[in-house]
C-alpha cells in the first residue's frame, strides 16, 4: 500500500491562507492577535496596528499572562 502524505505544498498553502484570513478577521472584530515568529520570539498585535514584542508567563495571573518587553517599529515609511 502507497503511503500518502497529507503535507503538500498546497496544503500548507491551505494552512497560510486560513491563518492570515483568520488573523485579520480577529483584528477586525478588535481582538488582540499573538503569533510566535520564525526566530521563536512571541508578537502582539492590536486592531491599531501596533506590534510588541512579548513574552508568555503561565506564572502570573490570567489578565496578565502576556509582558511587553518593547514595541516593534512599523518599516511604513
Amino acid at each position: 500500500m502507497a503511503i500518502v502524505s497529507v503535507l503538500t505544498q498546497e496544503f500548507a498553502h491551505a494552512v497560510a491562507d486560513a491563518c492570515s484570513k483568520a488573523r485579520s478577521t480577529a483584528l477586525e472584530m478588535g481582538h488582540l492577535v499573538v503569533y510566535r515568529e520564525t526566530d521563536g520570539g512571541c508578537v502582539a498585535v492590536y486592531p491599531s496596528g501596533r506590534r510588541f514584542e512579548v513574552r508568555f508567563d503561565p506564572t502570573r495571573p490570567r489578565e496578565s499572562h502576556l509582558m511587553v518587553l518593547r514595541e516593534i517599529a512599523s518599516n511604513v515609511a
